[in-house]
Order: C-alpha cells, then structure tokens, then sequence
C-alpha cells in the first residue's frame, strides 16, 4: 500500500510538472504583456484584444496555411518513402541490404546543423535551372525532410512483428508485390503509420531551423518563424505572443488527441 502511495505521490508531481507550461501558456494569452511578465497564473479578460493585436500586426493565417502545406505534404510523403524502405529492408533481408541499413542509421549521429550549408548550396545552384524547388519555396522546405533514418528504423522494427504468413498467402493468390504492400501491408499497420504520421506532422510543424535558412520572403514565412518575429522585437508583448502560441498549439493538439489510441497502439507495438 506504502508503495502504490509514494507511486501516486511521484505520477501526480510528474503530471503536475508536465501540465503547468501548457496551464501558464493558456493563462497567459488572455492577459495583457505587463501581467506575463510578473507571472501572474489568474485567467485575465485580454485574449479578444491579444487576438485582434495579433492578427493587426503580423499575416497569421498565411502563415498557418504555409506550415499545413509544409506539414501535411512532408508527412505524406515520409510515410510512403519510408514505409517501402522499412517493409523492403526487412522483408528481403540481405547482407547487403543490413550493410546499408546500418550505413543508414549512421546518418542519425551527424546533426542537422551539419548538413545546412551543402543544403542551401544545392538547392541554391537547382534555383537557376528549377526555380519551382529551389531556395525561398516550400518545396525546398519538404524535400530535405520526407523521411528520416529513424521512421525508415521505425516501419522495420515494427515490420519485424507483421505476420509473414499473410504475404505468402496474398503471393499465392496472385499479388504482386506492390499489390501485397498497398492491400494488405498497409490496411495491417495501420497503428504504426499513426504513430509515425503524428511525429512527422509535430516535426515537420514545429520545425524552425531549416526553414528559418532557406525562406527568405514574408508570404512563405511558416509559424515558427513568424512567432519568433514576435518575440524579436524591441517591445515584445507577450501576451499577443502567447495568444500566437496557444493558435500554432491547436492543430498538432487535435490531431494527437484524435490520433491518441492509434499513437499508443503503434509506439508499443513497435518495441515488443
């Protein structure tokens, strides 16, 4: 009994700790900048007027609209490029293949900010010849993110626990192997793709750096980029800050929620 009690105690403290930034982000949008800064944690009457000074000041909705192109293409793409690799390296297993993949997973240790400058320059010298990809467009935004050694690591592990006997039964019935990934691998997996679509959409949503490198006009500016102009200025109001942040919030928020049990379901299942 002692137990479970100093269980509850620490699960209540870690659940307090990890609430109270997403209560004081709340609380802080319906108050005035003055209020935030001496932390006041009451609900205050100032979120119209934090919301009418923030749509005043700066192209919100643009800039919701750009981060959902950017999130919504990079995560639909990711889950198609990496689930093939995922599903290809571990169903025709080879030497060679577990060569590349390992060679692959190497690729995790060199930090992004690493590969920025052979990036810009790439897609700076594509820029003359396809304008359409290169810097300063969503695209060249997308690219560079459409899938990551860790969800190709990802769709392997859990493609490790996806009965083998279902492809030698749909191979004998005549489907090919395209046939095989798209009717029967896919609708199968459907928890994992869930999980890995809900990281890509937070990732690809709340990405900053490599945007912040490569879009250089207003009209393409996403919403972290546009949040960290707010907070640039020589008098910030944080309350309209706040309002921005609890708006950019929203979406990944709804999408997890709805999300939530697939979430669960494909991140265990991928660890067993």
């Amino acid at each position: 009994m002692t137990k479970r009690v100093f269980a509850y105690i620490i699960l209540t403290i870690a659940s307090i700790v990890s609430v109270f930034p997403f209560i004081w982000m709340i609380v802080s949008a319906t108050n005035k900048s003055v209020d935030v800064t001496k932390g006041r944690l009451l609900p205050g009457a100032h979120f119209g007027e934090n919301l009418t000074n923030l749509l005043n000041t700066v192209d919100l909705v643009p800039a919701l609209i750009n981060s959902a192109k950017i999130s919504i293409s990079t995560t639909i793409l990711a889950m198609l490029i990496a689930s093939l690799a995922g599903y290809g390296f571990e169903i025709f297993r080879s030497k060679a293949k577990d060569l590349v993949f390992n060679i692959l997973l190497l690729s995790m240790m060199i930090p992004f900010a690493a590969l920025m400058v052979p990036l810009f320059r790439m897609f700076g010298s594509v820029s003359q010849t396809f304008p359409m990809v290169g810097i300063d467009t969503l695209t060249a935004v997308v690219l560079p993110t459409v899938t990551t050694a860790f969800l190709i690591f990802f769709f392997r592990q859990s493609t490790k626990m996806f009965p083998k006997e279902i492809l030698e039964a749909g191979r004998i019935d005549g489907l090919s192997e395209i046939g095989l990934f798209f009717r029967i691998y896919i609708p199968t997996m459907k928890t994992t793709y869930a999980a890995a679509a809900i990281i890509t959409f937070m990732a690809s949503w709340n990405s900053y750096l490599w945007p912040l490198v490569v879009l250089q006009s207003p009209e393409n500016m996403t919403i972290p980029l546009l949040i960290s102009n707010l907070g640039s200025s020589y008098s910030p109001d944080f309350g309209v800050i706040m309002t921005a942040i609890v708006i950019a919030t929203l979406p990944v928020a709804i999408i997890f929620f709805i999300m939530q049990k697939h979430f669960v379901a494909g991140m265990m299942g991928s660890v067993k």
